[in-house]
């Protein structure tokens, strides 16, 4: 296993597919919120929804673990309080924005929002990092991405539209997922990638669903068929990209493989559009996907940061 996440294709083809995987929760999200008939102001629905989502999630992949390497399974005391801390960032608090901010925006502008993760993770590196310092190459590549950002609120009448718990919630989920990518890097080591994977995506939910259960009101949530073939693919899609960026992120330093991520944007915003009713494509979008990929492949094209 540890050779196939080394190896320098089998590492890109995983990527790339974890990416894809991302972009597609986007529309899959958001074409849950109407078969389940959540209100988008409803802020504890989607506390609970998230909450199950990520618990099946970390069900799937513990029990994977389990009957494939159950040593693996057992972590320490010290290994608990690190897992229960990326719980809460990584899952709780990133995902009660991201969940509550993608309901009062477009599946578009969603998945070109979420890309601002990579570039706080970089502003962050300058900080944490001595051999990860600003330069001219990464204050270009920030600038493309972020002028991508706004540009993909502009709308046609060029009137830029922001909303705290709508933009700024997706904002404010890219920031604390970059927090925990790299809290993810330095504090989880020793801790096998699918164990980790799994506690801090059960610990996460447990936290998200007794926050929002005692206040979810009656048929906040209303399960029909497709809002249950939904809510299952996104658990599995959490399962696997999260286990799988993991288990790459293990083994190879994090600016390598943070390239890829350019592909969320660009498939969230084409998944949305084929799939999310009275979202299209136009210039604005267009030309924010173009700004957003060019800043994250300017930031880790060559010299990549560890």
């Amino acid at each position: 296993m540890k050779n196939m996440f080394q190896h320098k294709w089998a590492v890109i083809g995983i990527a790339v597919f974890c990416s894809l995987l991302w972009g597609s929760a986007f529309p899959v999200l958001k074409v849950s919120y109407e078969e389940l008939q959540m209100a988008p102001d409803d802020t504890f629905a989607k506390i609970v929804f998230a909450g199950w989502r990520f618990l099946l999630a970390g069900i799937i992949v513990l029990v994977g673990l389990l009957l494939t390497n159950p040593k693996k399974v057992i972590i320490t005391k010290r290994q608990l309080m690190v897992i229960v801390i990326l719980g809460f960032i990584q899952t709780s608090l990133q995902y009660f924005f991201f969940y509550n901010g993608l309901a009062k925006v477009s599946g578009m502008q969603g998945s070109i929002l979420s890309a601002s993760a990579t570039f706080f993770t970089v502003i962050l590196a300058h900080y944490y990092y001595r051999n990860d310092r600003m330069n001219w190459k990464k204050v270009i590549g920030l600038i493309a991405g972020f002028a991508g950002i706004i540009v993909a609120n502009w709308g046609q009448e060029f009137e830029l539209a922001f909303q705290f718990t709508g933009e700024g919630y997706m904002i404010l989920a890219a920031l604390t997922g970059a927090i925990g990518t790299i809290m993810a890097k330095e504090l989880a080591v020793g801790i096998h990638p699918f164990a980790l994977t799994g506690w801090q995506l059960t610990i996460g939910a447990v936290l998200l669903l007794a926050v929002g259960y005692p206040q979810l009101g009656e048929n906040a949530i209303t399960f029909n068929g497709l809002g249950t073939i939904l809510f299952i693919y996104s658990a599995i899609l959490s399962a696997v990209a999260f286990a799988l960026w993991y288990s790459i992120l293990k083994y190879n330093k994090a600016g390598e493989i943070s390239i890829y991520k350019f592909v969320v944007p660009v498939s969230g915003t084409v998944l949305s559009a084929m799939f999310i009713p009275g979202e299209t494509l136009n210039v604005f979008i267009l030309f924010a996907i173009l700004l957003v990929a060019a800043g994250i492949i300017v930031i880790n094209w060559r010299g990549r940061a560890s």
